[in-house]
């Protein structure tokens, strides 16, 4: 039996009530828990509120560019281009303000070229933007996820262990190979959300490829095993991010600057 996907979520005024509340709630449970890097009670929820604003209106213009970009390899090939660059700007301004912020490009283009060329060299999905771009935005969200999250955590423990790297040099290391002792183990841990969801999938979650293929009428192994496919290929993206971040930092090519701030 077939669902179409305005069964599953009917878009009307009660979806868009209920989403209002929604993200009225995570911003007041923000504020009111004082979820914030700093003093001002109130920077995370508005953070939350703009997000939920601004992704609202981006997704009403991709929806209508999409249709339109789709249908030229030209459009896609730019479309996929400025997805590439807003991740790099996103992920580089999160990890800092200074001028080597744009070295993120490194390891989220290492990370996610590879295997959109190897499923393209292999066959295994075409040369068509409708397929090309919900793919290749996935594998990109995943790699700047990972990105942030070691660049951030590598650098704080910079930081704090400043002392560690001193005495690593002291003891004839060179600057690389001590900063990558302390840095390497906090940053590591970047993988650790891709791992977890990709071992309770199925169990706990039902993520997002998986389910439009059900709604879509496609056979559950089938469905299963794109989904298998692509949260296999999101660990290898993630994994190759982590580790040339990881290397940024450790060389001295990505570094913290003096005031580094929580907004991209």
């Amino acid at each position: 039996m077939q669902l179409s996907a305005a069964s599953l979520l009917p878009v009307n005024a009660t979806f868009a009530g209920l989403l209002v509340a929604l993200l009225l709630a995570a911003a007041a449970a923000a504020a009111f828990f004082h979820l914030s890097p700093d003093a001002v009670r109130t920077h995370r929820a508005r953070q939350i509120l703009l997000a939920g604003a601004r992704g609202a209106l981006q997704l009403a213009v991709v929806s209508v560019v999409i249709v339109w970009v789709v249908r030229s390899l030209a459009a896609t090939a730019a479309f996929l281009t400025l997805m590439l660059l807003v991740a790099v700007r996103t992920a580089g301004r999160r990890i800092t303000r200074d001028g080597t912020w744009w070295t993120t490009a490194l390891p989220l283009a290492a990370g996610v070229l590879p295997v959109m060329v190897a499923l393209l060299a292999t066959g295994l999905i075409p040369l068509d933007g409708i397929v090309l771009i919900p793919i290749t935005g996935i594998l990109t969200g995943g790699a700047l996820s990972a990105t942030v999250l070691a660049g951030r955590r590598a650098l704080d423990e910079l930081r704090l262990r400043h002392g560690e790297v001193e005495s690593g040099l002291a003891l004839g290391l060179t600057e690389r190979d001590a900063r990558l002792e302390i840095a390497r183990p906090a940053a590591s841990e970047a993988l650790i959300p891709g791992l977890d969801q990709t071992r309770t999938v199925g169990l706990v979650t039902l993520p997002g490829a998986f389910v439009g293929m059900l709604l879509g009428g496609a056979d559950p192994l089938a469905a299963g095993a794109v989904q298998l496919f692509v949260l296999v290929a999101l660990m290898a993206v993630q994994a190759v991010a982590v580790a040339l971040t990881i290397e940024l930092v450790a060389r001295g090519r990505l570094h913290a600057s003096t005031h580094t701030s929580d907004r991209p």
